[in-house]
């Protein structure tokens, strides 16, 4: 005899391998009232035990990509194990995570860009602008995280709303900086039109006279004995026209301070045009 068909009652005396899913959340058997298990022997010792069950699963966020399985052996004290291993090769579908993230990211990003168009001069809107653009886009990454499985390393939308996120702190960080150099330079103004009164007032003298002949008088514009003496030309971005000259200029960079928004206009969007481009390249077509 070739082959002996056994029936269900024989399957406890025979050894099992144990069948599961790795990192399930829940799983069960399918019960029937008459056992639906079918055992095989052949004579060389070929055993076949099945299950008559079919399941079908409907994955409306991924999609089917392919079927592979890999054989190891386990080396264990009591023996040797054999284990197999089938891999079901999913990927998922971007509508939907397209329509409820990569949208609304992009969207609030172009958004802090409106701050670059706004008069420096306006504090309170650029700044609450800066801040509901960086509370809107820390909401959307919490909103984001609930719908996935958590996972200890980063998917392709964490490195998307991460970068994203960054996009609008360095929108709002752009604006702090514009506001400290601009408050700063006015106040030297300030400073330097109240020695300029104070000097006028006082009746002129020998030694007054003496000392106007030696450091010759500025205009309003003129702040390079200020810049040169303090510590905006020991920085690599100067705030003064004045320094474009002298030792200063030497391995440095001239950055005016009501430029930084013209700069900041084309560097933004520059900047976040090509990270798209490396992103959706990289992870539709290279991984």
């Amino acid at each position: 005899m070739k082959l002996l068909m056994l029936n269900s009652n024989m399957v406890g005396k025979i050894w099992i391998p144990d069948t599961f899913f790795r990192n399930s959340r829940k799983s069960d058997a399918h019960w029937i009232t008459t056992p639906n298990r079918l055992l095989r022997l052949w004579s060389n010792g070929r055993v076949m035990y099945t299950r008559a069950d079919q399941r079908y699963w409907r994955l409306y966020q991924f999609a089917f990509v392919g079927l592979r399985n890999v054989t190891d052996v386990a080396h264990t004290q009591s023996g040797e194990y054999v284990i197999m291993t089938i891999f079901f090769d999913l990927s998922r579908r971007m509508g939907y995570f397209t329509i409820q993230t990569y949208i609304p990211c992009s969207m609030i990003v172009v958004l802090s860009w409106v701050s670059f168009w706004i008069n420096k001069d306006a504090v309170p809107a650029r700044t609450s602008l800066g801040i509901t653009t960086v509370l809107t886009m820390t909401t959307l990454s919490t909103i984001s995280r609930k719908s996935l499985p958590k996972v200890s390393y980063v998917t392709a939308m964490d490195l998307f709303v991460s970068v994203c996120f960054i996009f609008t702190f360095a929108a709002l960080m752009e604006y702090g900086t514009l506001h400290y150099f601009t408050s700063n330079r006015q106040n030297k103004k300030s400073k330097s039109s109240s020695v300029k009164s104070g000097i006028a007032n006082i009746r002129p003298g020998t030694s007054l006279l003496q000392m106007n002949s030696i450091t010759p008088y500025h205009d309003d514009d003129d702040y390079a004995y200020e810049c040169l003496d303090g510590k905006d030309c020991t920085s690599f971005f100067c705030c003064f026209d004045d320094c474009r000259s002298g030792a200063w200029r030497e391995n440095r960079m001239h950055v005016h301070v009501s430029k930084i928004d013209s700069y900041s206009r084309i560097f933004f969007p520059t900047a976040f045009g090509l990270f798209n481009l490396v992103y959706w390249i990289g992870y539709l077509y290279l991984i």
